[in-house]
């Protein structure tokens, strides 16, 4: 279908047909086909329009019925809720093995510390601090680069790139179900956290891909929110499995997606990029529903590739031209990822059961880290009903300042719990509930703002034909952070003690909070095109 033109006759009143009454109706007139193609009426039923429209004079009998039905301007959501639950399914993988290193950390310390009283060393291995810090970042230095392998494979397909990476991920939690050294367990570390930042790099542009504007932000959460019960679940159960048996658990979620993603379809701007239009028209057709008229959808993606390719000079002179295009997005995108990794949030999750021992007076470390991730999981429910509503900008702003205070709060406690000890006065157990607070705090601020909201800015910002690209780089970016705030905690911890490195932490979320101030972008409600263009003009 071709793009919709105006006419001279094509806003008119009409009052009824076939004895169904229409208020107020407005037609818009096809230039090819001259039929009426959107309308908002008022009757609730079926209501029969006769077409074309284009003369008033056209006789009657020379009009053919058109039926319209309320499935034609009623926005139908549901292909969409589904596809993004099934991709869903990676983010909740990602989110289990995010969970895994506090208990596995601990797991192995008190298998080593019962071994070394018992002289029984047949299920452990020993391991040092050096090596806990390891074992707790070496995934992310394998998401690093993962998250540059899964942009460059994104050419070949979103869907296709999720299926084939879930077996690598699963059979890398089967070994680490075996491992028999702290070698092996850096070995599958790396691999999983490869796969990780792939799964979850093409989730997130899959979702913005096949997602309306309206419910973008909303779907773009769903993601959040799968890898948040994944953490839990981890923690959950990490309280009653070993090591090894919660290796095992881990490794049946990557299975799960691979089987369920392929009844979904592929993105309609990844096959309309790669040439096969009919069969973007038919994802399309099962995003939207079978009533909706997907023409004037199919032929904007067809346009802006086009637009694209012809903007797009040859030779080096085309590589400039895309780097120029993409320098905004990746320097917004790359400093939000900088400020959420070394907000210490990260690095806090990696070893959450071991500083709430060294924190809690009373209070169970594995209760302390389950209601941390409870509340992380409501709290990443919630930025999904806010993030289309209230905007991106104002979550982001709430996010850093309440991230700060809290964050300067722990690191204070600290300090107090150490002065507490150099006194040789125990701090008293009824105080459990100020750190709890403050983390329970931060972990609300960092899952409602900077967390969900830079890997939906990953999806929105980039140019359609430089969306690989740009993700590769904001995400290889994001877990080089990654890897580098959690393997460095320990090292914090040694020079400046606790409460420096979380005073430390505050201080860069500051920082922080003026980025966003300065350089982020309002987002919301915008089509992927429209910031395209933007940036375009730039």
């Amino acid at each position: 279908m071709l793009p919709t033109t105006h006419h001279p006759y094509q806003h008119h009143q009409y009052h009824h047909y076939n004895h169904h009454h229409i208020q107020n109706t407005r037609f818009v007139v096809d230039d090819r086909s001259m039929w009426t193609t959107q309308s908002d009426y008022t009757d609730t039923t079926s209501t029969t329009l006769y077409g074309p429209i284009k003369y008033h004079d056209m006789a009657p009998e020379l009009m053919t019925p058109m039926v319209l039905t309320p499935h034609s301007v009623v926005p139908y959501y549901l292909p969409q809720v589904l596809a993004a639950l099934v991709v869903s399914l990676g983010s909740f993988a990602a989110g289990l093995g995010k969970g895994y290193s506090s208990p596995a950390i601990a797991s192995l310390q008190d298998k080593q510390n019962y071994a070394r009283h018992t002289g029984n060393f047949s299920d452990a291995f020993a391991v040092s601090q050096q090596q806990v810090s390891w074992v707790a970042s070496v995934s992310m230095l394998g998401a690093l680069f993962g998250g540059m392998f899964g942009g460059l494979a994104m050419k070949f397909g979103r869907k296709r790139v999720l299926v084939f990476t879930s077996l690598p991920f699963s059979g890398a939690w089967i070994i680490t179900m075996f491992a028999t050294s702290v070698e092996v367990m850096f070995f599958t570390g790396f691999v999983g956290g490869f796969c990780c930042a792939i799964v979850l790099l093409v989730s997130q542009v899959y979702i913005s891909e096949i997602a309306v504007p309206d419910i973008r932000g909303c779907l773009s959460a769903v993601l959040k929110v799968a890898s948040q019960i994944g953490v839990l679940v981890s923690f959950a159960a990490g309280a009653y499995l070993d090591w090894r048996q919660l290796a095992l658990l881990i490794a049946s979620a990557p299975l799960m997606l691979l089987v369920c993603a392929l009844y979904i379809p592929e993105t309609p701007s990844f096959l309309v990029l790669a040439g096969r239009e009919r069969d973007a028209a038919a994802a399309l057709r099962w995003l939207r529903g079978p009533e909706a008229d997907v023409h004037r959808e199919l032929a904007t993606l067809r346009d802006n590739v086009r637009a694209g390719r012809t903007l797009r000079p040859a030779g080096h002179a085309g590589h400039a031209h895309g780097l120029a295009l993409i320098m905004q997005p990746v320097f917004i995108t790359c400093g939000l990822m900088l400020f959420q990794r070394f907000s210490g949030v990260t690095a806090f999750h990696s070893y959450a059961v071991s500083i709430f021992r060294e924190t809690l007076g009373g209070t169970d470390p594995h209760g302390g880290a389950l209601a941390m991730a409870f509340v992380q999981l409501l709290s990443s429910l919630l930025s999904g009903l806010l993030v289309d509503s209230v905007g991106r900008l104002p979550l982001l702003v709430a996010s850093s300042v309440f991230m700060s205070l809290a964050l300067a709060s722990f690191g204070s406690f600290a300090y107090y719990e150490q002065m507490q000890r150099q006194r040789n006065a125990s701090p008293p157990a009824d105080h459990d509930w100020i750190p709890l607070l403050c983390v329970l705090v931060f972990t609300i601020a960092f899952s409602m703002g900077i967390s969900p909201i830079s890997w939906l800015l990953v999806g929105e910002l980039f140019p359609l034909e430089y969306r690989g690209l740009g993700g590769a780089l904001a995400t290889s970016f994001n877990y080089a952070c990654a890897f580098v705030g959690v393997k460095t905690f320990v090292d914090f911890q040694e020079m400046f003690g606790l409460h420096g490195a979380f005073w430390l932490y505050a201080a860069i979320s500051v920082c922080g909070l003026c980025f966003i101030v300065c350089f982020v972008p309002e987002t919301k409600g915008k089509d992927l095109e429209e910031m395209d263009h933007r940036y375009a003009r730039t």
